[in-house]
């Protein structure tokens, strides 16, 4: 059945991009995300690479190191937040009392978390580095193209991933499907949509099938969809376009929503992440670490395994994911955003888990970027600690679309045992090198007992770096410089890309703000914002 399903649609696509008829008109857990790749995914052999070639490993490739940082990550140790896991609400409403440890971040709201998770899988994809062995980032390979393309979305093109688009209306869109019973939950009765899925698993049909990891994520990654077909009716119904074919207006769209997103990475997220002025900085001078290679661009481990694994101490332990309907008797829906205590199997469980589709599972973005209404929520400070929700990752006593289910639940640990077997130097021999300064063993006295307070795990380190230096609101001096050189570096590296192709361009879709675009306007333009009243 899908085969045939999967010919008709390519002959389909064959006759809309070839004939020239113009016809009317996105590892939270880790990266490892095991057996969740498509095939397209493995279109170009890519290895890792390192940004500080010549500097030592910060603790050798060893069974006794993974095991001490193995312990330092364990549930109840020193990067547990300790938060208190009985109330889904009150951990939101009164965070003084159920996350002491666990501080809100008022320059940040909750959403950019997942935008982070988002760009991180628009990235890269090592589905095979084991968890218990060492590690060569040039031997492994990253099932990502290393540009802000979104592959992750588009995969292969409607040729190679006919199962992700729809023709229907004669020109290129991308499946999205309306979520049964929704319109009883959401405010107005608005439908509300889910990505496609497989009807007899419930797998979702995505470029990545990472983002299928929690509603949030999902819900992001249908944004994506949405934007994208948006897009392709303003073009269809604009007289300037009315000779175009399908496929035309299908690169032309494809154009418009990955520059629109590149401008908000630039203009929104990085300015957020590592600071306005480091972003004028690194666009001034250039990279200066990150050895970017225009025709193959390789990830740094040193990005990929330490600096950007940071957005895990951003996480909430719970969410209001939407303000459900108490006309209909619905009231909001908060929930811990994992909880392993939940039966995997359940079809509506109460976490947020991904790869579950029922009525109440939708977001309503209000609560997760600030649309000048008051509801949105902010997320948790970059800093040496992780929500307990995080130490007991879901996937070990079932299936769970992007979620470990090797034994080794807690994120913390993840982290740095690949920390470990990718060989990385220690944050304080890469602050040295980069003349950056150096956080004092002082700083770090709580890693002591474990010897590590001069000898600090990067991600661990960079963590640390932005609690002492910037509070905890952004990155600090090495974190930031990784984050934005690597980002940057891409950026300038791909041609396609508004900043190297056209580094003067302005968005052209409506926007709040004339000449700007940020979050709440692709969210606003894709149609996923119903009004709440």
């Amino acid at each position: 059945m899908m085969l045939r399903y999967r010919n008709r649609l390519r002959a389909v696509v064959a006759g809309v991009l070839f004939c020239g008829v113009s016809v009317s008109h996105l590892a939270f857990a880790d990266n490892d995300g095991r057996g969740h790749g498509n095939d397209h995914e493995k279109k170009k052999d890519t290895s890792f690479t390192r940004m500080f070639h010549d500097l030592p490993p910060g603790l050798p490739p060893t069974d006794e190191a993974r095991d001490l940082v193995k312990r330092l990550g364990a549930k109840d140790g020193l990067i547990d937040a300790q938060d208190i896991l009985t109330d889904p609400v009150l951990s939101i409403t009164n965070p003084a009392v159920f996350s002491p440890n666990n501080p809100d971040n008022p320059s940040m709201t909750a959403g950019m978390t997942f935008v982070g998770q988002f760009l991180d899988h628009d990235l890269t994809f090592d589905p095979n580095s084991p968890l218990l062995e060492k590690t060569n980032p040039k031997k492994t390979t990253n099932f990502r193209t290393p540009k802000f393309d979104l592959d992750s979305v588009y995969g292969g093109g409607p040729e190679q991933s006919p199962e992700l688009y729809d023709l229907s209306s004669g020109f290129i869109k991308l499946r999205v499907e309306a979520i049964p019973g929704s319109e009883e939950f959401s405010r107005n009765g608005a439908v509300r949509f889910d990505l496609p899925r497989d009807h007899g698993t419930m797998t979702a049909l995505l470029g990545d099938r990472r983002n299928d990891e929690n509603v949030i994520l999902s819900q992001l990654h249908v944004a994506m969809l949405k934007f994208h077909n948006a897009v392709t009716d303003r073009l269809q119904t604009d007289p300037a376009h009315a000779g175009d074919s399908a496929q035309e207006i299908f690169k032309k769209a494809r154009r418009q929503v990955r520059w629109h997103y590149q401008w908000i990475i630039v203009h929104e997220f990085l300015p957020l992440t590592i600071g306005q002025a480091r972003v004028d900085d690194i666009l001034r001078r250039g990279v200066r670490f990150y050895d970017v290679d225009d025709d193959r661009p390789q990830i740094p481990i040193e990005f990929s395994v330490g600096a950007y694994r940071f957005g895990h101490s951003q996480i909430r332990p719970s969410y209001r994911l939407n303000f459900g309907r108490p006309d209909q008797g619905h009231s909001p829906f908060f929930a811990f955003i994992f909880d392993d205590a939940q039966d995997p199997n359940d079809p509506d469980p109460n976490d947020l888990r991904g790869g579950k589709r029922a009525p109440r599972r939708f977001v309503d973005w209000q609560t997760f970027f600030n649309f000048g209404d008051g509801n949105f929520r902010p997320n948790k400070k970059i800093d040496s600690k992780l929500s307990s929700v995080v130490m007991l990752l879901p996937g070990f006593r079932g299936p769970a679309p992007g979620l470990p289910g090797d034994g080794v639940q807690s994120l913390a640990s993840r982290n740095l045992m690949r920390h470990v077997n990718f060989s990385i130097p220690s944050g304080q021999a890469i602050a040295r090198r980069m003349g950056l300064p150096v956080l004092t063993p002082a700083q770090l006295d709580s890693l002591s007992s474990f010897g590590l307070e001069r000898n600090t795990p990067l991600w661990l380190y960079i963590m640390k770096e932005a609690e002492v230096m910037e509070n905890g609101l952004r990155l600090g001096p090495v974190g930031g410089q990784i984050v934005g050189e690597v980002f940057i570096g891409l950026l300038k590296a791909d041609e396609t890309s508004y900043l190297a192709s056209s580094p003067n361009w302005m968005p052209v879709l409506p926007s709040a703000t004339p000449g700007e675009f940020r979050m709440t306007d692709l969210l606003t333009f894709a149609g996923v914002v119903p009004p709440l009243n």
